[in-house]
């Protein structure tokens, strides 16, 4: 198969899987006891907390080793809100957020009486700042906004919103889970309070994690336990999947530097014109040029994403619709994007990774448009 679906997981890179092995084998000591063995488990997490805090320009006391992009995510979230739980009460966040975004967001809601306000994108999935800047009330504790979608890979104007958050003194994040390793993730660039990392998504092992947390930031713990992570997450490491994410991070760097991001882009160019050349009304869904250099999502005209994938099977791909009682509703990013259902019904995400070649470019347009 070819496989097109990096922006739902990414196979381990090779470099990583073997910086990781030796922390599966003979080197299982835990990094909190103070013999040899524990000493070097030790030495491993700080390494990784280093590499990660490379990539994303901050020192290593600002990251958090998490289990997954979504335990960051809800740190984050129902950290700051419970930090200043009966003082600020309302949220800022958009309508194409990650399920752990909006599930944090709503639990608030539900369980607390947190008041929540949805900004709007447009066309191309962008939110616009000065939304965010009028949203934000004195009650506000912090605005969520993903760093780029799952779906289109549209790229928000991250800096823009936080300068609109700092101006009334609010947190801001940022689910960094799909450009961390693609494009600059720099927190002080971005201006960020908080950003979210998984590791699955950037070549590491699934079940891994960071956030950033900006020095000075007072956050609640939502797992409670041992005192791990400076007491904000409880949990003995998990001393080979974060080998894993450091090694990834580090990985992630060097091709960030060689602009391996760059050949991507061109694949992903070749595979839109292909596509284009041979399906008549083929539609572009997300930003033309602010978009993730991996991520191409199309619409066919007249046809329905899901029975597009399975007559193509040699193409592992997404579309972002989701089935409820045997009927397939379109995705609900599309739909905030004001996409109308024919055509996000016929939407189809195809997610590039730095493995993939031109050949299999070529052969999966072929498949997709049937001229295999």
């Amino acid at each position: 198969m070819i496989y097109l679906d990096h922006n739902a997981t990414t196979p381990i890179a090779p470099e990583v899987r073997d910086a990781m092995l030796p922390y599966l084998e003979h080197e299982f000591g835990n990094p909190s006891s103070t013999h040899a063995y524990g000493a070097t488990a030790r030495a491993a997490v700080d390494r990784a907390r280093a590499q990660v805090a490379a990539l994303l320009g901050c020192e290593p006391a600002a990251v958090v080793l998490c289990a997954s992009g979504s335990e960051a995510d809800n740190l984050a979230i129902k950290g700051a809100a419970f930090a200043r739980l009966g003082e600020r009460d309302h949220l800022v966040t958009s309508p194409i957020e990650h399920p752990a975004v909006h599930g944090a967001c709503r639990y608030l809601e539900r369980r607390f009486g947190f008041r929540i306000t949805v900004v709007p994108v447009d066309g191309d999935g962008l939110v616009d700042p000065d939304d965010v800047r009028r949203a934000i009330e004195p009650e506000t504790v912090l605005v969520s906004i993903m760093h780029a979608n799952n779906e289109v890979g549209t790229v928000q104007p991250i800096a823009e919103i936080a300068e609109a958050a700092r101006e009334r003194d609010v947190l801001v994040h940022t689910d960094a889970a799909q450009s961390v390793g693609k494009i600059a993730t720099d927190v002080d660039a971005l201006g960020l309070d908080l950003l979210t990392v998984a590791g699955h998504k950037m070549y590491a092992p699934k079940g891994i994690g960071a956030l950033f947390i900006r020095p000075g930031t007072r956050l609640d713990a939502v797992i409670h336990g041992g005192g791990h992570e400076d007491g904000l997450r409880a949990g003995t490491e998990n001393v080979p999947y974060i080998v894993g994410l450091g090694a990834a991070a580090e990985l992630a760097a060097q091709r960030l530097q060689s602009g391996a991001h760059s050949e991507i882009r061109a694949l992903r160019n070749r595979l839109h014109a292909a596509l284009a050349d041979r399906v008549p009304g083929l539609m572009l869904n997300g930003h033309a040029e602010r978009r993730l250099p991996n991520t191409l999502n199309v619409s066919f005209p007249g046809r329905d994403g899901e029975r597009l994938l399975a007559q193509a099977p040699s193409v592992a791909a997404a579309t972002g619709s989701a089935c409820h009682s045997g009927r397939t509703e379109p995705s609900t990013v599309l739909t905030a994007m004001g996409i109308d259902a024919p055509r996000a019904l016929g939407a189809v995400r195809l997610s590039l990774g730095y493995d993939n070649t031109a050949a299999e470019i070529d052969a999966a347009a072929a498949a997709l448009t049937g001229h295999e």
